[in-house]
């Protein structure tokens, strides 16, 4: 089985809430996606997605998936694609870095895989563990009483993972990081979630005005080591994501003792392949993980599903359904939300059938 094209979609995924803010002022209304296919000379397809948060979050941005797959999608065409190792090796040496433009073409290849040997994509990366997976709701960045609302709504809906966005003043932070566990029951786990937002003196101020509080510290400070400074003078249970983009940093972060859960973002290390890599190595060092990615649609919430639900339930501290934060389904048979859990596909591959009509013209294409 050899690739013979590589396409992609361009495909707007709007919001059902106003827009997603976070620190900084940061904010996005409508995400832009792009929806990568690897087709075979088979007559096999699979599919991938690849959305950044905007081009201020990640050193990734839309425009650049699809510039760095022209670049290179030539350099893989005739390779196999259920050889995942070493596609990504080729990847590698086709394009130094980049990531997020690996992404794409990673996922649609663990399709491809899952399609030929009729098998899900959760078996084929290690089986699959309970009956489903729990999800966080990301909380946007209001004023405390409208972000309170909103967690009391998520709550009622089944949710029980809350990421509150902060990393602005520090008073008005504590006020939304108390509010909001005030009225979440003991079971619910409350994460305050910086976005590297906060200078060091303003985590310090602010790990201090919640210490009393069941909290997370997420990702407080823009560099890792002001996040360690603040990690090694709160009791806070503590959560790094941004800094951790290699498997040399999250080793790092491991010796420093810096964290007790991380993020793990499939488009940021590169795609499912080196994904579970990162996963495999959290599980062998005890770290527990969120398995996530930066943004997407229907079959980013597929791939996060599938690799979520190949790890051990006691290491998988939450997960994310973007697909359920957007009014677009580009995709047939993605997980849907039940009661803040959802559940990957049983059927080969991913499990999705790509909407055809909603992904429109082909913008990349490469044979």
């Amino acid at each position: 089985m050899k690739i013979r094209r590589i396409f992609a979609h361009r495909v707007e995924l709007p919001l059902k809430e106003d827009s997603y803010k976070w620190s900084g002022g940061k904010s996005v209304s409508v995400f832009d996606s792009t929806v990568v296919g690897v087709e075979t000379d088979t007559g096999l397809v699979g599919y991938g997605e690849v959305c950044p948060l905007g081009p201020f979050y990640l050193p990734a941005y839309a425009d650049g998936v699809r510039a760095g797959l022209r670049e290179l999608a030539p350099h893989l065409l005739g390779l196999d694609p259920r050889e995942t190792a070493k596609l990504n090796h080729g990847m590698d040496a086709a394009l130094k870095g980049h990531p997020y433009v690996k992404s794409g073409i990673d996922i649609a290849c663990w399709d491809i895989l899952g399609q030929a040997t009729g098998l899900p994509v959760c078996t084929l990366l290690g089986g699959r563990f309970g009956e489903s997976v729990r999800l966080y709701r990301a909380i946007s960045q209001t004023p405390p009483d409208v972000m309170v609302q909103n967690v009391a709504g998520y709550r009622d809906e089944g949710y029980t993972r809350f990421q509150l966005k902060v990393g602005g003043d520090p008073d008005t932070d504590i006020e939304r990081i108390r509010a909001a566990r005030e009225i979440l029951p003991a079971p619910c786990r409350l994460v305050a979630d910086a976005n590297t937002g906060w200078t060091q003196h303003e985590a310090m101020r602010v790990v201090r005005g919640v210490r009393d509080l069941d909290v997370y510290i997420e990702q407080p400070c823009l560099t890792y080591e002001e996040c360690l400074a603040v990690r090694r003078n709160t009791n806070h249970p503590f959560v790094l994501d941004e800094n951790i983009d290699s498997l040399e940093m999250l080793l790092r972060a491991k010796a420093d003792l810096a964290m007790d859960v991380v993020n793990l973002k499939i488009s940021k290390l590169g795609g499912l392949t080196k994904t579970a890599l990162a996963r495999d190595l959290c599980v062998s060092m005890g770290i527990a993980m969120t398995i996530e990615d930066s943004w997407g649609g229907d079959i980013t919430t597929a791939a996060i599903a599938h690799l979520a639900h190949s790890t051990p339930e006691e290491f998988r501290f939450t997960s994310t359904d973007f697909n359920s934060y957007v009014t677009v389904s580009t995709a047939e048979g993605a997980p849907q939300r039940e009661q803040g859990f959802m559940r990957a596909s049983n059927s080969p591959g991913l499990g999705v059938q790509p909407r055809q009509d909603v992904l429109g013209p082909v913008v990349v294409d490469v044979s």
